[in-house]
């Protein structure tokens, strides 16, 4: 199995925009992250971005064999790790921006939770509009959103332009607290009802 930390450490060198990290997301970010994550039913849980699947182990846990996991990752390398190791999961290699059709080619109907680890910050103001935008199209009524943000991002005009963004799109957004055992440490997102 390779070395997770140097494998994000080569893809993040070759494409800093769309990898957006150094190093893979800690277990406690994880669970921040996918606490929405129904206990009953089947729901149908997106993750963008699942990078080598620090929230897809957390995800496939919740889950427990129940509902739908679809992982949408850009990066090919990472796509075909991600697939090798969570065979339960559908992975798709594929732009987020995509969503809604990835979902109606699979017959499954609307998100009930997206959980992301796109780096949002690093994205200029028409892709994170155009993101968003396919993330909120593709989700049920009170579907839940969740995403995090490093914390030394927080002055980055990209951040609060994304916070905004969030406010705009949905009708509840709550940020978490600083999960400090990150690296770097993050802060979480939840947010609901999309507009």
């Amino acid at each position: 199995m390779p070395n997770d930390t140097a494998l994000f450490i080569g893809q993040f060198l070759r494409s800093p925009a769309t990898i957006g990290a150094v190093a893979p997301s800690s277990r406690r970010l994880a669970a921040a992250v996918c606490a929405p994550i129904p206990e009953r039913g089947e729901p149908i849980v997106v993750e963008l971005g699942p990078g080598t699947g620090a929230f897809t182990a957390e995800i496939q846990q919740r889950l427990d064999g129940r509902g739908h996991h679809l992982a949408v990752e850009l990066n090919e390398q990472l796509a075909r790790l991600l697939a090798e190791r969570y065979p339960a999961v559908d992975v798709a290699h594929d732009d987020a921006t995509r969503l809604g059709e990835l979902l109606g080619e699979r017959g499954l109907r609307m998100a009930d939770v997206v959980v992301s680890g796109l780096p949002w910050a690093a994205f200029p103001d028409d892709v994170q509009r155009e993101l968003l935008g396919a993330v909120t199209g593709a989700m049920s009524p009170g579907a839940a959103f969740t995403t995090f943000s490093y914390i030394h991002a927080i002055p980055l005009s990209s951040a609060r332009r994304f916070r905004a963004l969030l406010a705009e799109r949905f009708e509840e957004v709550v940020p978490g607290r600083t999960v400090w055992r990150n690296t770097p440490p993050a802060f979480v997102f939840h947010a609901r009802r999309p507009r």
